[in-house]
């Protein structure tokens, strides 16, 4: 071996002799690595490192993805399994995440962002206040195949259209970014919302944001959101975003008004939804 091979040679056998073997830690301290990354990037992991297979498959690793109250939580769902029937806390994580609860009499829907373990709820239209919304004349309740809720309001007559939702902040993840979003369809005889402006707005213990302004149908206003379709079928349209804090006390509520004198008919609520904000 000539002198610069045997050089290339010692120095490749220092490097590898510095370089630290992970697959020796303890499984505890690779748990806690692995807790402070996200749940896909562990399954990522996972498939290129064999060795990290008994920490990724450990309850101490996917309790820390889970909320502190997740007990709680199934206990406030009449039709969800006993915890008992989950073989790990990783199959319960990704329970939560592929198969919303029906939670509070079957008024929300709860589940967990499965990117980054956050708290995710939708209210049910029965858990909103709706102007008119218990008279018949203005509004009527319909169950409809598509959602789980077991009936929805449906947009009769009105002029005044003003709809309010209200959620505890303790219920959602803190120091997340949240937005609010209405979920909705149009039935075919719907009429009274193209190119008309709707306002919403959150506030947080009576503080208002930002008022938004958005269609709900169709728009030749291009600067103004319109409703994009879900994956679902149904439409959403954001409302609006707000962050919540360390105490997580507040009282958040979101609102949606449409106070124009021509009427309005066909707009089907199924609720309002309130999920961390897909760019954080």
């Amino acid at each position: 071996m000539d002198g610069k091979s045997k050089k290339v040679a010692e120095s490749s056998s220092s490097q590898s002799d510095t370089v630290p073997d992970f697959s020796t830690l303890p499984e505890a301290c690779i748990v806690y690595i692995l807790a402070l990354t996200c749940p896909p990037d562990i399954c990522r992991m996972r498939a290129v490192a064999r060795w990290l297979m008994p920490a990724v498959e450990s309850d101490a690793l996917w309790i820390r993805f889970l909320p502190d109250d997740y007990q709680q939580i199934f206990a406030r769902s009449a039709d969800s399994p006993s915890l008992r029937d989950f073989a790990s806390k990783k199959d319960l994580f990704f329970r939560l995440c592929d198969s919303p609860l029906l939670i509070d009499e079957g008024k929300k829907m709860f589940w967990l962002e499965k990117r980054r373990g956050k708290k995710c709820y939708m209210l049910a239209a029965r858990e909103l206040t709706i102007i008119w919304g218990d008279t018949p004349q203005y509004w009527k309740w319909i169950s409809v195949p598509e959602s789980r809720f077991s009936d929805i309001a449906c947009l009769k007559d009105v002029c005044w259209l003003q709809i309010n939702g209200m959620i505890n902040g303790h219920l959602i993840s803190l120091e997340t970014n949240y937005a609010a979003y209405l979920v909705f369809k149009f039935s075919k005889k719907s009429y009274g919302f193209d190119n008309v402006e709707v306002k919403s707005s959150i506030k947080i213990e009576g503080d208002q944001t930002a008022i938004r302004k958005s269609y709900l149908n169709y728009s030749s206003q291009e600067h103004i959101p319109c409703p994009t379709t879900r994956i679902d079928g149904w439409l959403e349209i954001e409302l609006g975003e707000f962050f919540t804090t360390k105490g997580g006390e507040d009282h958040i509520e979101v609102e949606i008004t449409q106070l124009g004198s021509h009427w309005k008919r066909g707009l089907m609520v199924e609720g309002i939804e309130i999920r961390p904000k897909d760019n954080v």
